[in-house]
């Protein structure tokens, strides 16, 4: 038992990882340390997280070892995000100016490779604009590189380091020495501009990722700002304002209209409507008074209180929700990136291919064996170059999120559209997403007799609405506000807790409220009114009566309605083969109603927002590839606990920060163009790694020499140079065919 309370699990971000296979370099490390339970790196979110044994080792262990391999951990466990955000954020900056600097050398160098290839010392030229380019700014490919190669692997640096590298060295030798080939009857070919140009490429790509990166912070900082830095404190000397840091339970604390409440606590004086849509979802403020909880990070809409503070610092729901956004991000296995895997298996069969060209050609080659076989070696090498193999992805992605764009679907990252087409399982939540997220009265049914003129009762009730501060009084007042009705003035207003309002107009008592003040005041309702509620209540609507002394003179129903376009985007889905099921903070009978309008059957209603992130993994268990809509901050833990996060345009910033596509117009007729789109993208991409080794499963056995015991031909490096050029345009084109699919 002593030794399990010695058991913690903490994440901690890395520095210095470039692709996927960086990842798994620092996980091995540290799972391969005594006291370490498990470790977990996550590429996506550039965090490993660690469950160890505290007697055993301690995180400065794990750094070094970290250290020792070319990366570095962050130990600050407080401050270790905004750390992160400042490396990354300069990180972008310094290769961004690294890719400029290296662009306005590799243009001359282009220029006079293609067109003044004659021009007097032409070669020297290209060799001094290009060395900058390949061994200064493209320095991280080959430090990359040579890591990989310490822990026996290879990635796409191991490619473009080899590539330029060799086509560069292979260049200045014959800049300095071209009498070598002269004397052996053989042009000497340079290709300084094939090796900038790939350098320059490939940094293009690792830029877009850096981009990506800088934002992943973004939704934990948001959560954090929820909650207020000061509060007032109660003591015998009177209020002071203290930080929310130095809260401890007990403390009595004032919080004031339109301010967010600090900690978790209960009311012991005082009483407001609190809205708590971050934890329920739910529009409607929710009445509070004494003895009720209150929560971190809610908004008090109307009233003060007092209330004394019960969870502090970690532990309120806000640091909970926080804590839980944070795992689900972290514990996600990062999406090895296609190109990577297949770059891994490329470079080391490329190297044999390479070496067994040399060998064949000094076996058999004859009088010009090692000439010819070194061209060769060189030229299998240079038509391997990776230019298409690093365009193929981003060129695709950078495309398919432009075309998004154009469609309302915004796409934070590869990640979604990778993922997209894989859904067969989405969940929905409820208010904001299949429905507009505002309470609004759809009827009013006034008795068929009147006491008075109906005009006028319809000003009294505009006038006692407009006064109350109920939520749904304000959506009335509109309601009547719309139908050209001005208030009376009325008197003697009250509030009556937990039931409604009165008030007096013409010597005449009115109230308006829940059924409850039906059975206080003993006023008659009709049976067509009655009848009437009872429809409304079976549709799960909110009831409200308007009544005077002796009769219920109205009846208004009140709902928060569905979205158009909701039920025939839940077909549309159904139809293509993918579950739906709708999650609910809601009552059953309302979770019902709704579900049954959007043609949805799974549903699940009264959920916390802990419930829905269990909820995706329990589908995720099932084998099921998840996507997860919601539209406030409740949704946020399932949005990144599912495999593709979709939010709402008109949601909150953090459900927007922490899904990967944001719809903007909030329609979710939008989720199956989106996942359409992800279709489209994922087949491009496939469509454009074949087009970028077809030239390579062509080309690579011309240019070992497979033709020259047949006809005599031997692959010239200079077409090996072009065919690489030539399936970097068929890549890009067919990426911009993307922007005309219809969606």
């Amino acid at each position: 038992m002593a030794l399990q309370e010695n058991i913690e699990t903490t994440s901690f971000p890395v520095l210095g990882m470039t692709c996927a296979s960086c990842a798994v370099s620092v996980e091995s490390m540290i799972g391969a340390q005594t006291g370490v339970k498990q470790a977990e790196v996550n590429y996506a979110t550039q965090k490993v997280k660690v469950t160890y044994d505290a007697g055993v080792i301690q995180p400065e262990g794990m750094q070094k070892v970290v250290q020792s391999i070319g990366y570095d951990l962050i130990l600050d466990t407080e401050k270790g995000n905004e750390k992160q955000e400042q490396v990354q954020a300069d990180n972008y900056k310094a290769l961004k100016k690294r890719i400029i600097a290296a662009g306005i050398l590799t243009i001359p160098v282009v220029v006079i490779g293609m067109l003044f290839m004659d021009m007097p010392y032409a070669n020297y030229i290209m060799l001094v604009l290009s060395a900058p380019v390949v061994f200064y700014f493209g320095k991280n490919f080959f430090i990359n590189a040579f890591k990989q190669a310490k822990h026996s692997r290879a990635n796409m640096d191991t490619l473009v380091a080899l590539s330029t590298g060799i086509a560069f060295i292979f260049s200045v030798f014959n800049t300095f020495y071209p009498e070598f080939w002269h004397q052996r009857g053989l042009h000497p070919h340079v290709y300084y501009e094939a090796a900038a140009v790939v350098i320059v490429f490939i940094m293009l790509g690792k830029l877009l990722e850096e981009r990506a990166k800088s934002n992943t912070s973004s939704a934990i900082k948001k959560l954090i700002g929820l909650q207020p830095k000061t509060v007032m404190l109660i003591t015998d000397e009177g209020e002071k304002e203290i930080e929310v840091a130095d809260v401890k339970a007990g403390d009595k604390l004032l919080v004031r209209s339109g301010e967010k409440i600090p900690v978790d606590g209960k009311i012991y004086e005082g009483n407001s409507f609190v809205d708590e849509s971050m934890i329920t979802g739910e529009p409607v403020a929710v009445s509070k008074q004494k003895d009720d909880n209150v929560f971190a990070g809610t908004i008090n809409q109307k009233g003060s209180f007092r209330f004394i503070a019960e969870k502090v610092g970690s532990e309120t729901m806000l640091a909970h929700i926080i804590q839980l956004v944070q795992e689900a991000q972290g514990s996600k296995a990062p999406v090895q990136k296609l190109v990577d895997k297949v770059a891994g298996i490329f470079v080391p069969i490329v190297m044999l291919i390479a070496i067994i060209t040399l060998g064949v050609w000094l076996l058999f080659g004859g009088e010009h064996a090692f000439t010819q076989g070194l061209l060769a070696m060189v030229t299998v090498l240079v038509i391997a170059c990776p230019c298409a193999l690093g365009l193929a992805t981003p060129t695709a992605i950078m495309v398919g999120i432009g075309k998004g764009a154009e469609s309302g679907i915004l796409i934070k990252d590869a990640e979604a559209l990778e993922l997209g087409y894989k859904v067969n399982a989405i969940v929905l939540d409820k208010t904001g997403t299949i429905t507009e997220g505002k309470p609004e009265v759809t009827s009013i049914h006034w008795a068929s007799t009147l006491p008075e003129n109906a005009d006028v009762l319809k000003q009294v009730f505009a006038a006692m609405e407009q006064s109350s501060e109920h939520p749904l009084a304000e959506a009335i007042f509109n309601h009547l506000k719309k139908d050209g009705v001005k208030p009376a003035g009325i008197t003697d207003f009250d509030s009556l807790t937990g039931k409604g309002v009165s008030a007096v107009y013409s010597g005449k008592k009115y109230w308006a409220g829940s059924h409850k003040i039906l059975t206080d005041h003993n006023q008659v309702i009709s049976s067509e009114l009655k009848d009437q509620a009872k429809v409304l209540q079976d549709q799960a609507q909110t009831v409200i009566y308007f009544a005077n002394e002796t009769q219920v003179l109205a009846v208004v129903s009140i709902a928060d309605q569905i979205k158009q376009g909701s039920k025939e985007a839940v077909s549309k889905l159904i139809k293509q083969g993918i579950e739906v099921y709708m999650l609910t903070g809601d009552n059953k009978e309302t979770a019902a109603a709704v579900a049954a309008a959007a043609g949805i059957e799974n549903f699940v209603a009264e959920v916390l927002p802990s419930d829905k992130a269990e909820f995706v993994k329990k589908l995720q268990a099932e084998g099921k590839v998840v996507a997860m809509i919601g539209d406030g901050i409740n949704d946020s833990q399932a949005l990144a606990q599912s495999n593709v996060s979709i939010a709402m345009g008109r949601g909150s910033d953090i459900a927007i920060d922490v899904a990967k596509i944001t719809l903007i117009s909030s329609d979710l007729l939008q989720v199956p163009k989106a996942l359409k789109l992800s279709k489209k993208t994922v087949r491009t991409i496939k469509q454009n790694l074949f087009w970028a080794f077809i030239y390579n499963l062509i080309g690579i056995p011309i240019a070992a020499g497979v033709l020259y015991p047949v006809n005599g031909f031997l692959l010239n490096p200079m077409i090996a140079g072009a065919a690489m050029a030539l399936s970097s345009i068929s890549v890009v084109s067919n990426s911009l065919r993307l922007k005309f699919a219809k969606l």
